[in-house]
Parts: structure tokens; sequence; C-alpha cells
């Protein structure tokens, strides 16, 4: 039987000392209502609630958990580490080991910077970029999402979208000014846009392929012009690879689509669920960071120990497994019997279910999904010990922990939730 009891008293609590009762947004359930569920522990595709209810998790951490929640050589290296030290705030071997697994994976990285977060990962790029090139001005997407710093919080997506404030307060004028934000798959304004401010462009930033405003795909040519008019107008190329960093194949989506940028940020999958982010590039774009060159990037934290042991681990046994041909057959699969009740966008083994009647390729276009649709959605999932991202604006994940039996049980269980909404 579901049980929400003793979540709500969490959340209760949590209000009157976190703020929103929440440590990020779209955990708050705002754009799909009630209560947040409050998570006691996870094993594999399952996790269970502060109520003891279980659930086949398809956020896996908002996509970091390929292998699966409390994966056992993972939890065992972080353990080792723990033993020897936390932290140090000095260098230590892991980061070298790191470093060459990153750099032997991703085709377009030399040299990397390892950072704490996704979003200090995509703002350091994005300094490294205009103090590189010399300029001030960046072109981002409508509904990419490159984290909470300032200058990027312009029509962003994920949590931004989520909550009906793709733009913060707090963010100067003059700082925004300097972003100049274009369509999503819109090779066109791209164009025009150069034509216009090219000697001022620092860098493009982008999801090669786009998951905070859902699932959304490039479509033909659009990454392949982004590539030209970078180059033509020497300004830097830099993909947001925190979410298909070593998620849609281990070279990353750069890989996959045969693209390669300037500059790459990663995150979250190359810590195994730990804090951690990177952003790494050719060897002379990267000798402009300190302590070699003129732009300043730092941090306590960077390259923590048990950060990096968690993720030796984790891209060590992704290189080995290679799983990314079944995850992705399974995830077709798996949305196989559901396409002909909702539209779904998938690439790999990323995917998200739209309540649209159109097709969903940009961030105009995600927009006229039907959020209450979503919401009720996901709540009878909920119910059924399913758990979905919190918001019809997020990417859901298949992980090498779900296998064909238990995704099969599952797809019957969505069919019938969706033939249950009131638009079937």
């Amino acid at each position: 039987m579901f049980k929400t009891r003793k979540s709500s008293q969490l959340f209760k609590s949590a209000q009157n000392l976190l703020v929103g009762g929440v440590n990020s947004p779209v955990r708050a359930f705002k754009s799909v209502g009630g209560d947040p569920i409050f998570v006691q522990k996870g094993k594999g595709a399952y996790f269970w609630d502060a109520d003891g209810n279980k659930y086949t998790d398809f956020v896996s951490s908002w996509g970091p958990l390929i292998l699966g929640h409390a994966y056992p050589p993972i939890v065992s290296k972080i353990k080792q580490q723990a033993a020897k030290g936390s932290s140090f705030g000095a260098p230590t071997d892991l980061e070298v080991e790191m470093a060459k697994l990153v750099c032997h994976a991703i085709p377009s990285i030399e040299k990397v910077r390892f950072v704490s977060s996704g979003t200090e990962a995509a703002m350091s790029a994005i300094r490294l970029a205009r103090g590189y090139t010399k300029r001030d001005k960046i072109i981002k997407f409508a509904g990419c999402y490159h984290g909470h710093s300032d200058g990027l919080l312009v029509k962003a997506g994920s949590g931004a979208t989520t909550l009906g404030i793709p733009d913060s307060a707090g963010v100067p004028n003059s700082y925004s000014q300097q972003t100049l934000v274009l369509p999503y798959n819109n090779s066109q304004a791209v164009e025009e846009c150069f034509n216009a401010h090219g000697e001022e462009i620092a860098a493009i930033i982008v999801e090669p392929i786009a998951a905070n405003m859902g699932v959304i795909l490039p479509q033909q040519g659009f990454l392949e012009t982004l590539r030209k008019l970078t180059q033509k107008w020497g300004a830097l190329l830099i993909f947001d690879e925190v979410i298909t960093g070593f998620r849609i194949s281990y070279g990353g989506a750069q890989e996959h689509l045969r693209i390669r940028p300037d500059i790459t940020c990663l995150g979250k999958i190359i810590g195994g669920g730990l804090p951690v982010g990177a952003f790494g590039g050719s060897r002379k774009i990267m000798e402009h960071l300190a302590p070699i060159g003129p732009v300043y990037q730092a941090g306590t934290l960077s390259g923590n120990p048990l950060a990096m042991a968690a993720g030796i681990e984790t891209l060590s046994q992704l290189k080995k497994l290679n799983p990314y041909k079944k995850l992705e057959k399974l995830t077709q699969k798996f949305i196989q019997s559901l396409q002909n009740e909702v539209q779904i966008n998938q690439i790999g083994s990323m995917f998200t279910l739209f309540f649209s009647d159109q097709p969903v390729t940009d961030y105009t276009s995600a927009l006229q999904a039907n959020t209450k649709l979503y919401a009720q959605f996901f709540h009878k999932l909920l119910e059924e010990g399913i758990y979905f991202p919190p918001s019809q604006f997020e990417a859901a994940f298949i992980s090498c922990a779900h296998d064909e039996a238990l995704l099969e049980k599952i797809s019957h269980k969505i069919l019938k939730t969706l033939r249950s909404l009131p638009h079937a």
C-alpha cells in the first residue's frame, strides 16, 4: 500500500530549516504538485523512501548512476579511500589516473581541469573561452541549461523551466546582455547572429543533445553549422556534456555524433554519483588557465579524492563493460509499446515522454507540452512504484541495473497508466 506520511512530515520539518524544504528547486515537486518523497536508500534499479515504498528509479540521480545505485565496486573504492582521507587540498595520484581516463576517452580533450560540479565546469569553460579569444559575448540556446552561474541563467532549461522562471533575479542586466540567446536547432539564426556580432563572440555553449527541456535531438546539420561558424569567426565551440558524457557513449555525444568541440564540460557521471565536474580541451586552449596562463580558476575540493576514486572505478567499469549498445536496445524496446500513446524523444539510454500533439524540437515546442497531464501521470506512476522525473522538462534514464524482464513489467504498468489519463 502506497504511504506518504513520513515523507510529508519530513518535508514539513525541512520547510522550517531549508529554503523551500529542498536544496535544489526541482526536488520540491512544484510542477507536479504534492509533497516530495524523501529517499532512504538505493540498490541497483531501485530506491526506497522514508515510508518504505519501493520504486523503480528512472532518474538515476539525474543521469550519473548508469551502473545503478550502490554499485558494489564503486562503494568499495569509496570506502577504501575514505579510510585514507576524504580531502587534502593538495595533489593526489588519483587525479592523474582520472585525467588519463578522461583524456583517452573524450576525443577533444588533451588536458583537463577537475572541479566540483557541472555548474562550475560550464562557468569556468566560459571564462576560459573569453580569456582565450579576448571577446565577451557568448551564444547559448533557449531551453539549454548550463548550471546556475549568472551569465547562463537566460532562457535556461531544467529547474528554471519547471518553475516558470527561465531568467533569475539577481543577475545584472549588463552581464546577461553579453549572452545571446538563440533557438535550438535553428542554423539560420546562428548564422545571422554571427553576421551581426561575429567579431564579439567568444564562444557557443550548447548541449549537443539537449536534456534539460526534455530530451531533444539535434537536427541534421545543426551541430555541423555551429562547428563551421565558430571556426570561420574565430570563436570556440563548447559542448556541455554534463549529462551526455559517458552516458551516450564512452566518448560522449561528440564521439557518437562525430563532432569535435574546442572545450568539453563533464559532470555527474565521472564521479560515480559523488559531486564532481570537469572541463577540458586542446593543450593550447587549456594552458591559458592558471597557474600557467592568465585565466584564474581554483577550488579547494577540486579533484577530491573520494570523487576521483569513485570516478576511476566508474569509468573503468564502463570501459570494460561497454554497455552502450545493450542500453540503447533495452531503451528502444522499453519505449516501443508506449509510442502509440505519447510522444517520446529518445537517444541511447535517455528519453522523455512529452504530452504534446506536435513534434518537440526546441524550447518553444517543448513549452507546448501539457504539464498538468504530465503531473497526473507522474503521481499515478508513484503509486505504482515507478519514479519518473518530477518535471515534464527533464530526461529519464535507463541504467545497467534495469534488465529486460523488469522493463517489460514496468512498460505494461506505464501503458495502463497512459490509457487511464483523460486524453486517452
